[in-house]
């Protein structure tokens, strides 16, 4: 098995992936008006439109009703993204576990983390 991507739902799909390409630095790749990809060297991040939920099941999906679920980019400079992302994020803090997180809300008020390796054990971990 090979995890592939990861699908938000939004009623606004524009918005939602400015969101994600100005903070990622990756450029989507539109197949419709209500379908985007942002693809990484691990994962694609799709974000998707109500209007694609009934193809799946009708009622299977709302936007903006994430209570349990934290998307997580491994960057090169947390501070760099929070920088870049200013009003929409608090301070950077190093974990426990040693990674240098940036935990923040997209638009949509899913919760989104950004972070960093900073630790020797947390850069091996990550060491591809």
């Amino acid at each position: 098995m090979n995890f592939v991507s990861i699908r938000i739902i939004t009623s606004d799909v524009a918005r939602l992936v400015d969101f994600y390409e100005r903070a990622t630095g990756a450029r989507a790749t539109w197949a419709t008006e209500d379908f985007a990809e942002l693809r990484t060297a691990g994962a694609t991040l799709a974000i998707a439109g109500t209007r694609t939920v009934p193809l799946f099941a009708p009622g299977s999906a709302r936007p903006a009703d994430n209570h349990s679920v934290i998307t997580e980019f491994l960057v090169d400079d947390v501070d760099r993204v929070h920088q870049h992302l200013t009003g929409f994020v608090t301070e950077p803090t190093t974990m426990p576990w040693g990674n240098r997180s940036l935990l923040l809300r997209d638009p949509d008020g899913n919760l989104v983390n950004f972070f960093t390796p900073v630790t020797p054990a947390a850069v091996e971990k990550f060491a591809r």
